[in-house]
């Protein structure tokens, strides 16, 4: 007998688990083993996910754990790896564990290394002094970020690190580097606008961002002592950027040309008009407008042929020299070159590792395209910035990455033996059908990313690509690196004319497919869950080699159907109570006619809408489908499933409405509401925006704070 007190011979399957169920279960046990094992030269690529999984599970809590937390769970994970080190599968999870415990303490880190104070209350009229960091140009307006500023009416301790101010465009926007002074309101970071919905104050808590504005006066000019260290640096590229616009402003008449031309040459998407990005966003182009990967890619690849072909045609060079390992010199250079002169966006500094882990290869006689490469440099990016990497650049951009080098792996050994005795024609066959499979399997990857970030799907993204992506790779790539290396002697004019031709045909795409019926579809916000899902199973699909990679099909098809499977809520508050919407009974969202601007069209939005409906009747209002709405000059009742909603105008409702409705909303103080709900000036001051869905079981009600809890970028709430 053993210990446990079954017969020795029956250890292995004991009679509590010796049934069939038991033995299928151990069947594919056995069977899932021999394939990790099968795949052990992968599961380093699991590294960089368990510590993007470490980095969100810190932004996930609801609470700031204590400045500890992170280092006792690295702490914790080192000792469980050095204690089941001899122990192969142990030690792999032990490593994970790590992995996960290292993420979360570097995004922990982060937030700490960010901490500056941020503004908690508007401040009206308040004189700002500081350095001009950053110039957008807009159309109408100019925005500038300042840097070692002071306000008037703040504490030493109290002032931001930076604050974005926008400016009117009827003078002259000042110079980077230069010092203003100017009179301004001055606006804390903004909140979700729902639960759920993007959270700027915690972008701007990164970006050390305390505050943002408007200017009320003229812009004064400052005398101050001279920039010194690394702002030196970014403030000359800031200022080349600068000069850029301007030049491509002189040489390309069309405003719109323009601004897309200047786009691509400096990365400001800021000049873009508005009907042209929703043009680029329907049509599936929107990514070229971005500085990203394949910006950069095409530019050092550029670089390094031409370079490479230079040499070659030299033969006293191309003899005695490693003229291949030079030209990849010079793509390195190029690719920090163009980050730093497009303000090194996440996707650009990704980029900017691959295409230099792709050159030393090249430089170290090594295979420069693998899935170890992007993972390395996913690793390294996410170190760089945490928070960036819950942003849509980030994940799109590594999305399309690992997704094509996955496809490039399973395929390309077939690829080449068709190709090797193949003719011209059917090598030209076989570049189309590259671009084609290229376009295709990117727009697959991102549509997830699109879907959760966008709530937009883009049917003619494929065909769009066919057209506009050899257009920017073969003509307008090229011109523009001819037009940075005219530009400091002044001749650059006939490249940036030529370079436009391409981006007017460019241009011309995104309008044509854009405007297109059924161009583009909205759908409701995926939830949090459902995209999990999703990127689990993308990351199973393209990490694994063998048959049951297929397995990530299951949690992607889940994930693509969870945004129809959430309900939608019936009410939604603003943060300051000044703005509320009922849903109608055709499932649009009325808003109650105060405006709103950008906030009801991020309702919209994030409900799959593209219309507005009409806001709420002043006096009178509406009954059908089981819900109804009736308004007077003290407020409206808002009636469905058999409950009633009072939103009143007025304070003098609320003493009939906290005796008669389940729920009452208003921006007064309720104190002593008798109502079953109550949302008013102190509720929405400490929990930001609601949400409310009526259910059988009564109203449901969400809040900003509650989804995402005190944490330092909060603004205090």
């Amino acid at each position: 007998m053993t210990a446990a007190g079954w017969p020795e011979e029956e250890t292995d399957n004991p009679p509590a688990l010796s049934g069939p169920w038991w033995r299928l279960l151990a069947r594919a046990g056995r069977r899932l083993a021999a394939l990790a094992g099968a795949e052990g030269e992968r599961w380093v690529l699991w590294l960089p996910v368990a510590f993007g999984a470490g980095v969100s599970l810190y932004f996930w809590l609801r609470q700031e754990p204590v400045w500890w937390g992170g280092l006792a769970a690295v702490g914790g994970a080192v000792i469980l790896l050095l204690a089941v080190r001899r122990r192969f599968a142990l030690a792999g999870v032990a490593m994970a564990l790590l992995m996960v415990a290292a993420g979360f303490l570097v995004a922990q880190a982060h937030t700490a290394r960010m901490a500056a104070p941020v503004l908690t209350r508007s401040i009206a009229g308040a004189t700002v002094t500081g350095r001009v960091m950053a110039v957008e140009r807009r159309p109408g307006a100019v925005r500038i970020t300042l840097r070692e500023v002071t306000v008037s009416r703040l504490a030493p301790e109290q002032m931001p690190a930076a604050l974005r101010i926008r400016l009117s465009d009827r003078n002259p926007a000042p110079a980077p580097g230069s010092v203003v002074r100017l009179r301004a309101t001055l606006l804390p970071p903004q909140a979700p606008a729902e639960p759920g919905a993007f959270d700027f104050q915690r972008r701007a808590w990164f970006m050390g961002l305390g505050g943002t504005g408007f200017a009320t006066g003229a812009v004064e000019q400052v005398e101050a002592p001279p920039v010194t260290g690394w702002s030196t640096v970014a403030i000359a590229f800031e200022r080349a950027r600068g000069a850029i616009a301007e030049r491509v402003a002189a040489a390309i008449g069309d405003p719109v040309e323009a601004s897309v031309t200047t786009a691509l040459l400096n990365g400001e998407e800021f000049g873009i008009p508005e009907a042209t990005l929703d043009d680029f966003r329907n049509s599936g182009l929107a990514h070229l407008l971005s500085i990203s990967g394949l910006h950069v890619g095409i530019a050092a690849g550029i670089l390094f042929y031409v370079v490479r072909a230079l040499m070659a045609a030299v033969p006293y060079i191309a003899l005695r020299w490693p003229i291949k390992k030079i030209a990849a010199l010079f793509g390195i250079v190029s690719a920090l070159a163009y980050t730093l002169l497009v303000g090194a966006p996440l996707p650009t500094v990704r980029s900017v590792l691959m295409t230099g882990m792709v050159m030393g290869a090249i430089m170290l006689d090594r295979h420069p395209l693998s899935m170890r490469l992007v993972a390395f440099a996913g690793l390294v990016t996410i170190a760089m910035d945490p928070e960036g990497m819950l942003g849509p650049s980030f994940q799109m951009s590594f999305a399309a990455v690992v997704a094509l080098i996955a496809a490039f792996e399973r395929g390309s050994v077939k690829l080449a033996e068709w190709r090797r005795d193949a003719g011209w024609l059917v090598r030209g066959l076989f570049y189309v059908g590259g671009i084609l499979l290229t376009s295709v399997v990117a727009t697959l990857a991102t549509l997830p990313f699109s879907l959760f970030h966008f709530q937009q799907i883009a049917f003619y993204g494929v065909l769009s690509n066919l057209i506009a992506i050899p257009i920017t790779s073969f003509w307008v790539m090229p011109w523009s690196l001819i037009a940075y290396a005219l530009l400091p002697i002044g001749l650059e004019a006939p490249a940036l004319i030529a370079m436009n031709w391409g981006d007017r045909a460019v241009i011309w795409t995104a309008e044509f497919f854009g405007r297109l019926p059924w161009a583009s579809l909205t759908v409701p916000a995926m939830p949090v869950e459902g995209f999990a899902a999703l990127v689990a199973g993308g990351l199973w699909l393209c990490v694994w080699t063998r048959r049951w990679r297929w397995l990530g099909m299951l949690p992607i098809l889940a994930g693509l159907a969870s945004p129809m499977l959430v309900e939608r809520p019936d009410v939604l508050v603003a943060g300051d109570g000044t703005v509320v919407a009922v849903r109608l009974p055709d499932g649009r969202l009325s808003g109650s006619g105060k405006g709103g601007g950008r906030l009801t069209e991020t309702w919209r939005e994030r409900d799959g809408e593209r219309t507005a409906a009409e806001p709420w009747p002043a006096a009178g209002g509406w009954s059908e489908g089981g819900r109804s709405l009736s308004c007077d000059a003290l407020g409206c009742l808002y009636r469905v499933r058999g409950k009633t909603l009072a939103l009143p105008r007025l304070p003098d409702a609320l003493d009939e409405d906290c005796g008669a409705a389940d729920a009452v909303v208003t921006a007064a103080v309720a104190r002593g509401c008798r109502a079953g709900v109550v949302i008013d000036r102190w509720a929405l001051r400490q929990e930001g925006a609601h949400t409310l869905t009526v259910t059988a079981g009564g109203v449901r009600v969400e809040t900003v704070r509650g989804l995402r809890g005190d944490r330092p970028w909060t603004g205090g709430r």
